[in-house]
């Protein structure tokens, strides 16, 4: 099953503007960690991006989660790109499918 890496550009103010939603964002998230996000997390002063790596079937499952997500819904992401992931090192950590 391949990686995928979605990435967020997050718009002006984003910790700011992202409080009404952080709640629905992070439950959403949690779902999905659930089975098919591996890792998610956002750059530190300045928050200006957000990566997620997913472990899924197909780049369409990367897709579900942002139309549902309410960062996106709410214009908090101004653009974003999905990118099928290689792990190179560091598959250790990750459960080996059977």
């Amino acid at each position: 099953m391949p990686y995928y890496a979605l990435t967020y550009i997050t718009a002006e103010n984003f910790v700011e503007r992202r409080m009404p939603y952080r709640e629905q964002h992070l439950l959403l998230a949690q779902q999905y960690h659930d089975n098919q996000i591996l890792l998610a997390g956002g750059s530190m002063q300045p928050a200006i991006e957000s990566l997620l790596i997913f472990h899924c079937e197909n780049e369409d499952v990367v897709k579900s989660f942002m139309r549902q997500d309410p960062y996106v819904q709410n214009g908090l992401v101004k653009a974003w790109y999905i990118r099928e992931w290689n792990i190179v090192i560091g598959d250790k950590f990750i459960k080996k499918e059977k």
